[in-house]
């Protein structure tokens, strides 16, 4: 019987595209740092990453990246003198497997070499009480007597795709303790890997050789006797804020947990994931399928959430790899936060504190870029200052290998857009106005600030256009008053306007002080007049359909299957200057519906419907965040199937690895947080119907057919709820320590419920 707790496989194929595939699917993370899904023995050239949150290095001109430690994980065995390994030695059988529950790597592979049957298992998680640490269970076990040595260590021959990163790495073990320690290129930043065994059988030796701090550990196995020894490894770095060296911390983590041992280790990473599940699981009764997938979905979002009081966000790409150089886009604030932003507040406003952070860097950015703005232009690809990292020439021509200018950095303005809007969402359904006084509503008008400035205020029609942008259909660049990008620069003026209201109201020498802070009093009357007269391509009169920028309709028109069968190579770009797509109608991903469901209350059903009907069959979907856009409009506007569609695809992409690994030259493998996030949307947002405002929450269900049930839990102002949906009926239960009465609106019935109370409401 398939357990929906858990993804296996039972075969080990020896390819390198499996094995980077399934370094993906079966990795582990905890906000400070990811582990590739990959088996002990392996090494770099297997892609082994133990990746970390918020260190960052450039070497020379090359990409800037995440930082990989050094993986303090490694374990190889040699039985009679030959080393045993999954590359080269025969396997009878295989099993790996990933738990949802508490997030645990277990692997079991049976070997066979010179007549003997060896078998190796492991179990391995990082700890989601204490960040800094990993730990691992391994054993062995041969049917015949035999001479076995165990390496097992630090490995800091490290994966890299523009590295090295660590330079002057240095092995210096001590008091039993390995320790391998250096420092980032371009910074400076040390960073520390300890290592420490419970091991109570052999006789060991260490020693360092070809990058590797090693235990060796030599012995005679009995036949039919399992050998098992426990692991911890550590890594500190210089971004922690630890009173002593990184070194010395990363010791006495070890130390520490070796004294407490494994059981009590696992006991407390264990105990973290059941609070985790309580309130971010979601059950579907009914479809096996659809629990599976968007379990896992939400099990990757869990994993890769920031630790609290680091002010992280989440990459493009989590903590899979250094894809996409590790960096920040609009991802997050679109399609992930608002999972956190339901199911655990606390970290929707880690995300949020992210970009108060990096708010200087916005501002550079802004003063820098182009003609020179005001306020804050968000980067397109942001790391930890802000700063972006995105290059003006992005993408290689897999034909010639030539750089190829694309206008992501200077011309995808929507990001600042994106950013307020998830700041003041953030205000709205928490109700928690502290984010905004921390620097949130500073955030938020250095948005608006930034908008008005790039805005083109046209006389002889007096209005505001906002010209020469690329929208989320990066396909078409350099367009004219793109729908979605206009929507959400009017929508930041309005955020603004909110914002400066609300805390001349209720916070008004707090107000006082931050306009003068950043010197914008004369600005405000423009936001007000901004937020009026600012430019939104209309929906026509007859079709319904809005054009997704100015001159969209003029380009040729196509299929998908005709575009792609002129494809010379897999691996090309569609858009940039000569790209296929550019001349034509077949966009990369959901915009104008992108659009329609980030605003969903202000377009009609009717507009939803022209809208998706006529751009879903001109939509490539070259970006995995647009499948869910695509099934959460359909839900809206009653194309259930098509939504289930949509929804499969989104949610499965990471747990069936089904995507592509390569754009022009650049390898973009890795895992798809924001699709893991679009998954939930489209379950709870979707077919649920769930929609929070600052009034109340508004519940209109639209459940699958297949789906007997639907349940989850949501946070609301501060309270819990718990949903129940299933065919005509909606439950929610208020949890007994909630604070006071909240107001829900399901299918247009408007009641309240109170602390501990239980509402059952028939919908139609």
């Amino acid at each position: 019987m398939h357990n929906p707790w858990q993804v296996h496989i039972d075969k080990f194929i020896n390819e390198k595209e499996s094995i980077m595939r399934n370094g993906n699917v079966y990795q582990l993370a905890n906000g400070y740092m990811g582990y590739r899904g990959t088996l002990d023995e392996f090494g770099p050239d297997e892609r082994v990453g133990i990746t970390l949150a918020g260190l960052y290095d450039q070497v020379g001109h090359a990409w800037r990246e995440p930082v990989n430690a050094p993986n303090g994980g490694f374990t190889q065995v040699t039985l009679d003198g030959k080393i045993i390994d999954a590359l080269t030695t025969r396997i009878n059988r295989h099993r790996q497997s990933l738990s949802l529950e508490n997030a645990a790597f277990e692997r079991e592979t049976e070997f066979s070499s010179r007549g003997k049957t060896l078998t190796i298992r492991s179990t391995r998680f990082l700890s989601a009480e204490n960040p800094h640490l990993g730990v691992i269970k391994f054993s062995l076990t041969c049917n015949r007597a035999a001479r076995v040595t165990i390496h097992t260590g630090i490995d800091f021959n490290i994966w890299d795709l523009n590295g090295p990163h660590l330079v002057a790495l240095e092995a210096q073990p001590r008091d039993g303790v390995l320790l391998v320690h250096g420092a980032t290129h371009e910074l400076g930043k040390r960073v520390a890997v300890a290592e420490a065994v419970d091991l109570n059988f052999g006789k060991e030796t260490q020693k360092t050789a070809g990058r590797k701090s090693l235990r060796c550990i030599t012995l005679k196995v009995e036949a039919g006797k399992t050998y098992t020894f426990d692991k911890y490894f550590a890594v500190f770095t210089d971004n922690d804020p630890v009173n002593t060296s990184v070194s010395a911390a990363a010791i006495k983590c070890v130390q520490t947990a070796k004294a407490g041992g494994y059981e009590e280790c696992l006991a407390r990473h264990s105990a973290e994931w059941t609070k985790k599940w309580e309130s971010c699981d979601v059950e579907i009764d009914g479809d096996v399928e659809a629990q599976r997938a968007l379990r896992y979905s939400i099990f990757q979002l869990l994993m890769v959430a920031p630790v609290h009081g680091s002010a992280n966000s989440i990459p493009a790409r989590a903590l899979s790899g250094q894809v996409y150089k590790g960096a920040v886009f609009w991802d997050t604030e679109m399609f992930m936060f608002p999972f956190f932003l339901y199911t655990c507040p606390e970290k929707a406003v880690e995300l949020m504190r992210y970009r108060i952070k990096t708010l200087d860097g916005a501002r550079r950015k802004a003063k820098t870029e182009g003609a020179g703005y005001r306020g804050a232009f968000y980067a397109w690809e942001s790391q930890e200052s802000g700063d972006d990292a995105c290059t003006y020439f992005n993408i290689g021509d897999p034909f010639t290998k030539r750089d190829l200018r694309t206008h992501f950095r200077d011309k995808q303005v929507h990001i600042s857009g994106d950013v307020a809007i998830a700041m003041w969402e953030y205000f709205k359904v928490t109700g928690d106005d502290s984010l905004l006084l921390e620097g949130g509503a500073e955030v938020i008008l250095e948005c608006a600030r930034f908008f008005y400035s790039y805005a083109y205020f046209k006389k002889d029609k007096n209005r505001y256009e906002i010209l020469d942008v690329i929208g989320p259909d990066e396909y078409h660049e350099r367009v004219n008053n793109n729908a979605f990008t206009s929507m959400v620069a009017k929508n930041t003026f309005a955020i603004a306007n909110a914002t400066v209201n609300y805390l001349k109201q209720k916070y008004p020498a707090r107000f006082k002080a931050l306009v003068k802070k950043i010197d914008v009093a004369g600005e405000l009357p423009l936001f007000v007049e901004a937020a009026d007269l600012l430019y939104l391509p209309q929906p026509d009169e007859k079709t319904g359909v809005i054009e997704q920028f100015d001159a969209y309709y003029k380009l040729k028109e196509t299929t998908i299957e005709n575009l792609k069968a002129r494809m010379i190579h897999p691996d090309e770009y569609l858009g940039a200057g000569q790209g296929l797509a550019v001349p034509t109608k077949i966009i990369k991903q959901a915009d104008v519906v992108m659009m329609l469901n980030l605003f969903k209350d202000c377009y009609s059903d009717r507009i939803k419907k022209a809208n998706w009907e006529y751009y879903e069959p001109r939509t490539e979907h070259g970006s995995s965040l647009s499948a869910c856009a695509y099934a959460m409009v359909a839900a809206d506007i009653g194309k259930l199937d098509r939504a289930y569609d949509y929804f499969l695809k989104t949610a499965e992409i990471d747990i069936e690895a089904r995507y592509k690994t390569q754009v022009g030259t650049i390898f973009i493998g890795g895992s798809h947080p924001a699709a893991n996030g679009g998954a939930w949307m489209t379950a709870i947002l979707g077919f649920g119907g769930v929609k929070a405002n600052a009034e109340c929450v508004v519940i209109n269900p639209r459940l699958y057919k297949k789906w007997k049930s639907l349940q989850f839990n949501m946070f609301y102002k501060g309270d819990e709820f718990r949903v129940k949906i299933t065919p005509g009926e909606v439950t929610i239960v208020a949890k007994a320590h909630n604070r006071c009465s909240r107001t829900f609106v399901v299918s247009g019935e408007s009641l309240g419920c109170a602390p501990g109370k239980r509402l059952v409401v028939k919908y139609r």
